[in-house]
């Protein structure tokens, strides 16, 4: 299975560029796509979906192209949107047949999805109850459960864990890490955390452009020699903050350390061996490149 994605640019009113020759394949697994506000994701992720046209660049499915394959490409897509209006007087149960019926499923494999997706988002108790009443986590978990309606093989999460409390967040994060085999998933968030576990690999994107795609181990080694951290006590942390504002805070057990990302280690701070994660990794190609401009 592979989509890939070639040389995609789009630029809305005013010429502004939200995707610059954005280029990237894609096969079985799970992807972490990574990049701050205004970075383009929301922008490929309703290209990839025929949501949106872009002004120029090409998306192939298996070899094929996606605007030849129309509607059989889009029957093997499943897609949760970043914000997705619910009807708070359906209930749960209603708006899949309704999602169903939308995407041409026939009533007895409707049955038959439904049933099971409400048993794995764990909703199978709640089924009957209004969606205006659904937390905030039990409302993203059945708009996955949408999205996997049709058993598409490109799965696209657009910032699936948003707004979620930390249990909420994980409960979502291991779903998603369920579900995976055999599709292509794609995890759009800014929140490194949601990736760091569960991704395959990690796809960076800043100003429309692809930084980089590696594993997040490949990711990790590229900045082993570039984090830095420097004990320190909690009285020193503002004047520390306002030197590095790409800065970041650790509390040990019997120390604070001040980390900061770079290509040069201050003085005073040491180099760090342990620990280094994909928030360092966001916190160099995001924020210390920002700075080096």
């Amino acid at each position: 299975m592979e989509l890939k994605i070639e040389n995609i640019s789009k630029s809305y009113k005013k010429g502004k560029k939200a995707l610059c020759d954005f280029s990237v394949t894609l096969n079985t697994g799970v992807y972490g796509l990574l990049g701050a506000n205004g970075a383009g994701k929301s922008t490929l992720m309703n290209i990839i979906t025929d949501n949106l046209k872009a002004d120029s660049g090409e998306i192939y499915y298996n070899g094929a192209n996606v605007r030849k394959l129309g509607k059989k490409y889009r029957s093997v897509l499943g897609y949760m949107p970043q914000q997705q209006g619910l009807y708070d007087d359906f209930t749960a149960n209603r708006f899949l047949w309704y999602m169903a019926a939308l995407k041409g499923l026939d009533k007895k494999t409707a049955k038959q999805q439904i049933t099971k997706l409400l048993k794995q988002v764990n909703l199978q108790n709640d089924a009957h109850k209004r969606l205006g009443d659904f937390s905030g986590g039990m409302k993203q978990r059945i708009l996955i459960a949408q999205a996997l309606l049709g058993s598409p093989e490109i799965l696209i999460l657009d910032e699936p864990t948003a707004g979620l409390d930390p249990r909420e967040r994980i409960r979502i994060r291991n779903f998603i890490s369920e579900i995976a085999d055999n599709k292509i998933v794609i995890l759009v968030t800014h929140v490194v955390s949601d990736i760091e576990c569960i991704a395959d690999k990690v796809i960076l994107m800043k100003d429309g452009k692809l930084i980089k795609n590696d594993s997040p181990s490949g990711l990790i080694a590229s900045i082993t020699d570039k984090v830095f951290e420097l004990p320190c006590q909690k009285s020193e942390l503002e004047a520390l903050q306002k030197e590095y504002s790409y800065g970041n805070v650790i509390q040990r057990k019997d120390e604070m350390l001040f980390r900061i990302v770079g290509d040069d280690c201050p003085k005073n701070f040491r180099k760090s061996r342990n620990d280094i994660s994909l928030e360092d990794v966001y916190l160099y190609y995001f924020e210390y490149s920002d700075i080096k401009k």
